[in-house]
This record gives C-alpha cells, sequence and structure tokens, in this order.
C-alpha cells in the first residue's frame, strides 16, 4: 500500500475541529445551574474513588515521581498523600488514582469513556498555577476555576463521543481524555487561540493507545493507569504550547497522513452538537458498584435476585442475561480470569458476585474471593444475548438507558421472575434518588485514609455550591495533603 500526500507546502488552515475546540474554551464561562451543580458532586465523587485507590498496593505503586527523588516543592499536590510534583506527573498521578477503582463518572454514547479523568490534568495545572501565583502574591485559581474547565473538558470529549466510535477501530477512548484535557489545560495556562489550535493538533497527532489492554486475552492494569497516562501527555503539550511549539493544522484531515486517513478509516471527526453543558447535565454516576457501566443495572437486578439464588447455586441449570450491544462487545467474558482488571469487565463475574454474595464491592475482584468455586461454576452457567429494544434506548439521545435483565432457571424447571433494570441509580432520571447515596459513598471514602476532623474539614468545603466556589484551590488541595506519600 503506498501513500501518495500533495505536494503543495502551504500549510491550510487549521482544520474545523481544531479552531471550534480553542473557540470553546476560551469562551468566558459554563454558565447551566444544573451543569455546575453537578461538576461539583463529580468532583467530590472522583476524588472520593482515588482515595479509595490508595488502599491498593498495585496502584500506590505508581504514584510519586518516575525516578526516585524528583520531587518539585511548591508543586502540584496529590490528593491523599505527600507528594508535590511538576504537573506533568501529577497529572498521571491524579488520573491514575481517580481511574483505578473504575467507581465514578461514565459517559456512553458511540465511545464511552470517563469525563472525569480529565481533572488529572485539571486538579494538576489548578493547583501548579495557583501554588505559583500565591508565591509571586498574586491571586489563586479558584475551585470556580476548576468546575468551569470540568464541564468543558466533560463537553469536549462526550461530545465528540457521540458519533464517534473509535473502539471500532481498535482505538481507546482515552484518546478524547488527551485531546480534552489539552484544550482546558491550555486555556488555564494562558493560551491564545493559536496556542490551543497548537497544542490540541499536537493530542491528536499522538494518535491513540490501543484498547488491548481493555479486552480479553490481554486485559491488564494499563486501563487503569491509561488516563493518567493521557492526562500528562495533555499538560506535556499545554506546556509546549505556551513556550511557543508550533502546531499542525491539518492534523486531522492531511491527505494519507492526517488522523481520519491513517487511523480512522478516512472518516470525518466533526461535533455532533454545539459545544454547551450537555455532557455534565447528562453524565452517568457509578454510585452503588465498582463495575464497568454497561453492567451496572445487571449487578441491581442480580441482587434483587440474590435471595431467591443463593441457597439453591448447586440447582441452578441456567443464567439469563440480555444486555445492550455494547455490554455483549465489551465485557461478555468466558474462561480464566487473570487478575482483578479481568474481571471488573467481564459481565458474569459481575453477576456471579452479587448472585452469590448479595454485594459487589471492589474487593470482589481481588484474587481471594476470585478463588472461591462457586463463581466460575455460576459463570459457566451464564447466556448473554443482545436485547435490540435495549440497545436502541442506549443510543436514544432521550434516554440514554442502560439496560440490563437477569433470569434464573433451575435443574427441577422452576425459573425466577426476569428483573429487568432499565436505569442505574447514577442515571439523570434517578438524580433525586442516586445523589444522597453519592454524598454517602463520598463521607466512607474519605473515612478510609483522613481523621475525623479532617473528613469533616472536606465535607465543609464540599457541602455548598457558592462558598465551595470561592473557594481557592490552593487551600481546597490543602486538605486533602497526608503527612505521608
Amino acid at each position: 500500500m503506498s501513500y501518495i500526500g500533495g505536494r503543495d507546502a502551504e500549510r491550510p488552515a487549521p482544520d474545523r475541529l481544531l479552531t471550534d475546540i480553542a473557540d470553546y474554551v476560551l469562551r468566558p464561562g459554563a454558565d447551566s445551574v444544573e451543569a455546575r451543580r453537578i461538576a461539583r458532586y463529580c468532583l467530590m465523587d472522583t476524588l472520593g474513588c482515588g482515595i479509595l485507590a490508595l488502599g491498593y498496593p498495585a496502584c500506590r505503586k505508581l504514584l510519586g515521581p518516575v525516578v526516585p527523588g524528583a520531587e518539585m516543592k511548591g508543586g502540584a499536590r496529590v490528593p491523599g498523600t505527600a507528594y508535590e510534583l511538576d504537573p506533568v506527573m501529577a497529572a498521571f498521578n491524579i488520573g491514575a488514582l481517580v481511574r483505578w477503582l473504575d467507581f465514578n463518572d461514565t459517559w456512553l454514547a458511540a465511545e464511552w469513556g470517563h469525563p472525569s479523568d480529565n481533572l488529572g490534568a485539571i486538579l494538576a495545572v489548578a493547583d501548579y498555577l495557583s501554588r505559583q501565583r500565591v508565591a509571586a502574591g498574586q491571586r489563586a485559581l479558584t475551585m470556580a476555576d476548576v468546575l468551569t474547565a470540568m464541564i468543558k473538558a466533560h463537553e469536549i470529549q462526550g461530545v465528540l463521543a457521540l458519533n464517534h466510535s473509535f473502539n471500532r477501530v481498535g482505538l481507546d477512548h482515552v484518546l478524547l481524555v488527551r485531546v480534552a484535557s489539552t484544550a482546558v489545560a491550555t486555556q488555564m495556562l494562558g493560551g491564545t487561540r493559536e496556542q490551543v489550535v497548537n497544542a490540541v493538533s499536537n493530542a491528536w497527532l499522538d494518535g491513540g493507545a490501543l484498547r488491548t489492554y481493555r479486552h480479553a486475552p490481554n486485559t491488564g492494569s494499563r486501563k487503569s493507569w491509561a488516563a493518567g497516562d493521557a492526562t500528562s501527555r495533555a499538560v506535556r503539550h499545554a506546556l509546549f504550547a505556551l513556550k511557543g511549539e508550533m502546531g499542525y493544522p491539518s492534523a486531522l484531515t492531511a491527505k494519507a497522513w492526517g488522523f481520519q486517513d491513517v487511523l480512522f478509516k478516512g472518516q470525518p471527526i466533526a461535533l455532533e452538537r454545539p459545544l454547551a453543558s450537555y455532557v455534565m447535565e447528562n453524565v452517568l454516576f457509578k454510585i452503588s458498584f465498582p463495575a464497568e457501566f454497561h453492567a451496572q443495572t445487571a449487578v441491581e437486578a442480580a441482587l434483587k435476585l440474590h435471595a431467591s439464588v443463593a441457597g439453591r447455586l448447586d440447582r441452578v441449570s441456567k443464567v439469563l442475561i440480555e444486555t445492550q450491544e455494547a455490554g455483549v462487545r465489551i465485557i461478555d467474558k468466558t474462561g480464566p480470569l487473570a487478575n482483578p482488571a479481568d474481571r471488573d469487565h467481564c459481565l458474569q463475574y459481575m453477576v456471579a458476585v452479587p448472585l452469590i454474595f448479595g454485594r459487589l464491592t471492589a474487593d470482589d475482584y481481588e484474587d481471594e474471593i476470585a478463588r472461591d468455586p462457586r463463581i466460575d461454576a455460576l459463570r459457566a452457567k451464564m447466556v448473554v444475548t443482545e436485547n435490540k429494544t435495549f440497545s436502541r434506548d442506549y443510543l436514544d439521545p432521550d434516554k440514554r438507558a442502560i439496560g440490563n435483565a437477569i433470569q434464573v432457571e433451575f435443574a427441577d424447571g422452576t425459573k425466577t421472575e426476569r428483573i429487568a433494570v432499565d436505569y442505574p441509580i447514577g442515571h439523570r432520571r434517578r438524580r433525586d434518588e442516586g445523589i444522597p447515596k453519592l454524598i454517602e459513598k463520598f463521607e466512607k471514602s474519605l473515612a478510609t485514609r483522613f481523621t475525623p476532623e479532617r473528613a469533616a474539614g472536606i465535607l465543609l468545603a464540599c457541602a455548598e455550591q457558592q462558598r465551595f466556589e470561592a473557594l481557592s484551590v490552593s487551600d481546597f488541595m490543602a486538605l486533602w495533603v497526608q503527612n505521608h506519600a
């Protein structure tokens, strides 16, 4: 196969997508009251999940500087630790922490992903900038600035996911984290329109990580630090752009050599809707279970069947699971599961545990629980099929449902009722039910790492919108510092 590019060396105008993104992040404010309210809860939930991740050695070993001792006094702080790092490395640390347990927000469309991953770059840059400014006698950024950046990063990532399925060409969704984080980080650092365009063009030129680490037979822990990698690359691109590093105006559309032709089968990449605050307003929260989101309602259904099944496990003949097309494609998995990362992306495992134990926690993916022979015995009796209605409702922009249904059959011919759940508790349609549980989840997360006094201070800081937005980033991040890493 030969590639023949154009001979004309005249540089074109920047691709429309690059300028659309730049114009959006440079536009003042993100003024939807609902988006700002949900962004505060999103930040709380995301940091709470990061604090929980500190309980896992596989996560902790990746934290801190890559080279021992290469810390940065006065740098960006990593919540729950004593680390102060340059913003590139801090973004990796925060990004890895908040994604490790796969237990906070999610966005499902043609592409999937977790817009809260962008908080790795946003918090690292905000704290670094604020500490630099305070040292120079200037005003720190406020948490209002952080919420604005979050809303915009969510929007860029989520709107690009609406009509572009990067997973179908084998690319991981953290590509969109890198693009969104690059845009907002460059703006936060004071970048001009040209500098934002330049930085974002470089983010696209990085290509995309392969999804290999998310799927059998290679599922592994990289899926838990891939977002950290994406946000650290984003901060690097932003800082380079501020130094005057050039951009590449047709990074997406260049014939033969652009992203579209090389990695997206020549398909155009464009925004399906104008950028505003749609994604933050409609984002999904993982509140009850640390499970891949396509399985959230399946776990809820399995819990409802626990009492009917747990005492008759040896008589189960079949477990029927109906899910969406995306659920079949991503998490329908048979055979041996090698590690926790493998298990938390296996629909059958995530159904088996609540059927047997009446729960699903992060610890249930660890080897000690996975060794229970009843889990694999039950998995072997599961039949996963696509429910076409679930698939349609999943893509309907007015529904964004994530339906699953479960029914258990027994050897004597009897069966349980069929339990179907269309919307998980973290869905916008269940906000009134979900937010109190999200706050409760946040409180429990803080208790695993902080003293009651420190946890109470964090809760107070986050409790009321206006007071929270007025808080300086420097003061907020100081609340999360531990005297040991």
